[in-house]
This record gives C-alpha cells, sequence and structure tokens, in this order.
C-alpha cells in the first residue's frame, strides 16, 4: 500500500497527488490519502467513482480523514487518462475572469472580502475553468503575500489557469516584491486579453 500525505493541501492537490501515485504505481494495488477535508474526501471519491475503481474512506479524527483506493492491472494507465475533479484540460479557451477589486460587489466591505474569497474557491471547484484571471487595482493585494485567497489561486494557476496582475497596480501599492503567484501584466496585455476574449467575467 502506498500512503499519499495531502493533509493541508487545497483542491486539486490531493487529487493530483493520487493520480501521481497511482501511475508511479504501475499495476494493481492500494493507495491511501490522507487529507484534512470533506471535500478532498468527496473529490477523491468521485475521481475512484468514475473509474470503476474500489473506494472507502472514514474519518480518523475531527480533522483528518482516510481515503483508500483499490486499483487493478491497467492502474497506471488509467491513471493517466482519468480526468481530474477540476481537470486543467477542461479550461473555457477564451473565457477570461476580472479582479477589479479585494472584495466582491459594492455595499459593506466585510461581505465582499467574504464573497470574494468563497467565488475564487467557488472557482477551483469547477470542472470548466477560464483560460486567464486577470487582477488589477486592489484586486492586486489578492496575488501578494498575505492574501487570504492566495492557496485557492495557487491552485487555479496548478490547473493550467494563466493568472496576471497589473505592474502598474502593484507599483502603485508598493506590492511588486510580494507578488506570490503568477506574472506581472501591463494595461495593453489586459486589453488585449479582454478583446480577444469569447467571454469576459467580473465578478
Amino acid at each position: 500500500m502506498i500512503t499519499v500525505d495531502a493533509r493541508g493541501d487545497a483542491c486539486p492537490i490531493p487529487v493530483v497527488k493520487t493520480k501521481n501515485a497511482i501511475k508511479e504505481m504501475g499495476g494493481p494495488g492500494e493507495v491511501r490519502t490522507l487529507v484534512d477535508n470533506e471535500i478532498a474526501v468527496q473529490n477523491l471519491t468521485k475521481m475512484a467513482d468514475q473509474k470503476g475503481w474500489k473506494v472507502s474512506s472514514r474519518k480518523i479524527d475531527e480533522d483528518n480523514y482516510e481515503v483508500t483506493m483499490t486499483v487493478g492491472e491497467t492502474a497506471g494507465a488509467e491513471a493517466e487518462e482519468a480526468p481530474e475533479v477540476c481537470q486543467p484540460d477542461a479550461r473555457t479557451r477564451k473565457t477570461v475572469v476580472v479582479i477589479a477589486s479585494d472584495c466582491m460587489g459594492q455595499g459593506n466591505d466585510d461581505l465582499g472580502h467574504v464573497l470574494i474569497k468563497s467565488f475564487l474557491y467557488s472557482l477551483t471547484q469547477q470542472d470548466v475553468l477560464p483560460a486567464t484571471i486577470l487582477f488589477y487595482n486592489t484586486g492586486a493585494r489578492l496575488t501578494c503575500e498575505g492574501s487570504p485567497v492566495l492557496e485557492d489561486v495557487k491552485s487555479l494557476e496548478a490547473l493550467g489557469v494563466e493568472i496576471l496582475t497589473c505592474g502598474t497596480c502593484l507599483d502603485f501599492q508598493h506590492l511588486k516584491e510580494k507578488l506570490q503567484v503568477g506574472g506581472v501584466t501591463n494595461m495593453y496585455e489586459i486589453a488585449e486579453k479582454m478583446l480577444k476574449a469569447d467571454h469576459v467575467i467580473r465578478p
């Protein structure tokens, strides 16, 4: 049995780690994945069900869960071909999400901060992802050190979503040295990405 420790990892990292362990196993056997949230348990179970693998889970204690998969002879090939819960290839190539603020909507800023965090987490759970997310104005804070959504944005980048933050916005807010994810862009590229997009989403 192979044990995968995915505690502390945000979606889709537990699925990716488990998939890689099955590929490395290259044959029949068991993989046990340790996670610390029920969402990860659900995502791992969904992946196993999609491939017809036997799967079981149990709660070890308050913040720890164990998911065990039993896979057959073609485990390596099936893992390589299996769609992930949030798969990179399922991106909508010309959909661009624009994040222009560190809070979502107008009105109460505290509520807005909760909403933008929930929105970005919800993006990580989608089967179809945007090609690019653009961060500018105070939205640039969300890709920098101390951001409450940093792990979710990193997860989206790991899935193949392009993450770009306005360089002028980083400079204006003295954040350029604190950028933690994605690349730096300029207004020409932001305009170009938006003009070439089939869909532009502004939460």
